[in-house]
């Protein structure tokens, strides 16, 4: 009987040790995801476009991240 317990002791012991590695390598996949998309987002901050926008006789011209013509002048 002592045996049997000792046996499903360590058993429960095994379990949560692979538990536990099962747990580091979801942490490390998670980062590693994170990482990337890091990456991506900053490789299209470096990634320029540049726009000019005419309202009537004024225009108005950028370079950035999201170019949009939402700016006139008066």
């Amino acid at each position: 009987m002592l045996l049997l317990l000792m046996l499903l002791l360590m058993l429960l012991l095994q379990l949560l040790l692979l538990l536990q590695q099962l747990l580091i390598l979801l942490l490390l996949l998670l980062l590693l995801l994170l990482l990337l998309l890091l990456q991506l987002h900053l490789l299209l901050l470096l990634r320029c476009y540049c726009c000019c926008c005419c309202c009537y006789s004024c225009c108005y011209c950028c370079c950035c991240y999201c170019c949009c013509c939402c700016y006139c002048c008066y």
